[in-house]
């Protein structure tokens, strides 16, 4: 602690007080809107000495009542209703795009090219050859880019991520995983909106769910080298929100994969919104040579583990690992012990970590994914909807 200043030294030699202020221009007002802009404020007093401090420049939406309300609410200093006039606004350094899919690729693309960093929600668009040209972009730019996939920022994933490269698992053999959601479910009631229009969002279960367990499986177990799968549309016609009649859902309801990984390991994928009782359970279970590990994400904090060989015998088996010491991942942020955390916090971890690699120039992978990682999940995600289309496997080619 300095005397004279009253800040602490950050490594590198800053002090907080001298961390850099980073504009950033935000797509989207909704559910990723709000959620990203709650990270954003948490970031310079939890992630604290703060290693940046975002500055919200602007919010874009089309809806001009709506995002005028957003931009009041949140602290933008202004709004838009153009994402363009967003991008080229020239106090906004970073674009993050929470918006709808089909509103991923031009923003993105542009901003690239006006040498801003980008960081955008999954999937990252809504096929693998759009989301290629995405990453063509950034790299030929050389901004820095990351996909929001926020369950890689789970304390108690990057617990496994890190028991992984440490070798305690041995080799791995099998990955499950299941994302399972309920809310278009027939008592619902939903009406069809964007997320059951292809040409918005690409598709339904296997980009807005399975996007993030296809990622989470090249994150902590490798490469898709052959996949197999089915899908399903269970209602094909839907209210239209205006009244107006019935629409065409011409999207996948639910999804189920078997999956090879080039390390020899293999594994299941499973996505619906037609789970009843689930509400975000997002669930993977890791079986290897040393042991076993489950994560629900409906319990984040919480992982299950069992250890092959664990004495005494008579009391092996699955053990509750709660993941809330100050010795685990970003904990030191936090709580004591025991006092938990929530969804909203996987934003903040993900954002403290791209804004670590814009201010000190590092590589947002392996842990971040990256344009490229959002491009091989979309490659998977396609994948699923030829092996389906073709009732064959799939190799997997990028």
């Amino acid at each position: 602690m300095s005397e004279e200043t009253g800040f602490t030294t950050m490594a590198g030699g800053k002090s907080a007080g001298e961390a850099p202020e980073i504009g950033f221009g935000m797509l989207g007002y909704a559910f990723m809107g709000k959620a990203h802009t709650n990270a954003l404020k948490k970031i310079p007093y939890m992630m604290y000495p703060p290693v940046a401090i975002p500055k919200l420049v602007a919010i874009s939406g089309r809806n001009e009542s709506a995002v005028s309300e957003a931009a009041r609410r949140y602290g933008y200093k202004k709004y838009y209703t153009s994402w363009r006039s967003l991008v080229e606004d020239p106090e906004v350094q970073v674009l993050d795009n929470g918006g709808p899919n089909d509103a991923h690729a031009d923003p993105c693309i542009l901003a690239a090219q006006l040498g801003k960093h980008v960081l955008c929600e999954k999937p990252l668009a809504r096929t693998a050859e759009e989301s290629k040209t995405m990453l063509e972009a950034v790299q030929k730019a050389g901004v820095k880019h990351m996909v929001a996939f926020n369950y890689r920022f789970v304390p108690a994933v990057r617990m496994i991520r890190n028991l992984i490269d440490q070798g305690a698992l041995g080799q791995i053999y099998h990955f499950r995983a299941v994302y399972l959601q309920e809310w278009i479910m027939p008592h619902y009631n939903a009406p069809k909106w964007w997320r059951m229009d292809k040409k918005v969002a690409g598709s339904g279960a296997i980009g807005d769910l399975g996007a993030h367990i296809i990622d989470l499986a090249h994150y902590l177990v490798g490469g898709i080298k052959s996949i197999a799968a089915y899908t399903r549309t269970f209602i094909e016609e839907r209210s239209l929100p205006d009244g107006s009649g019935k629409g065409k859902v011409d999207v996948d309801d639910a999804f189920t994969a078997a999956v090879e990984f080039e390390n020899g390991a293999i594994g299941t994928l499973e996505s619906t919104r037609f789970a009843g009782g689930r509400k975000n359970y997002n669930c993977f279970e890791i079986n290897a040579e040393k042991g076993s590990i489950r994560f629900n994400l409906e319990r984040l904090n919480e992982l299950e583990v069992f250890w092959v060989g664990e004495q005494p015998k008579e009391s092996q088996g699955f053990h509750d690992v709660l993941v809330t010491e100050g010795y685990h991942p970003w904990w030191e942020n936090w709580w004591p012990h025991g006092h938990l955390i929530g969804w909203e916090h996987t934003f903040v971890h993900e954002i403290n970590h791209f804004l670590d690699c814009i201010v000190n120039d590092k590589p947002v992978g392996p842990h971040g994914a990256t344009f490229e990682d959002g491009y091989r999940a979309a490659v998977i995600c396609d994948a699923i909807v030829e092996s389906a289309q073709s009732r064959r496997h799939v190799d997997i080619k990028y």
